[in-house]
């Protein structure tokens, strides 16, 4: 017979919950989310853009992308509230809360 979530003692966690504490304890969640956004980036954004893209990572909550094209680079940064947007959901967090666009 199963456990429900009501039956669970005050000093046990979920996998999740044990994972996340784990992760903030090492300071691990930046890497993490950076190499995620990494693999995500082409997903998220197309292929064009990702295509034009040379450096992605994280700093401080803040994305830093540089991107090859000076053209691309203006319209994303018109854009970059819904980027933010569409990465917070993709992660159902707030994995970053501005980009910088190099």
């Amino acid at each position: 017979m199963g456990l429900n979530h009501k039956s669970r003692k005050a000093d046990t966690y979920t996998m999740k919950e044990a994972i996340d504490a784990l992760l903030d304890s090492y300071k691990l969640r930046t890497k993490l989310d950076s190499t995620q956004i990494v693999q995500s980036w082409s997903e998220i954004m197309g292929l064009p853009i990702a295509e034009k893209t040379a450096t992605i990572f994280i700093k401080d909550k803040v994305l830093c992308v540089k991107i090859i094209s000076a053209p691309l680079r203006n319209e994303l940064q018109m854009s970059k509230e819904k980027i933010i947007y569409l990465l917070n959901q993709k992660f159902q967090y707030d994995v970053i809360n501005d980009i910088t666009f190099l």
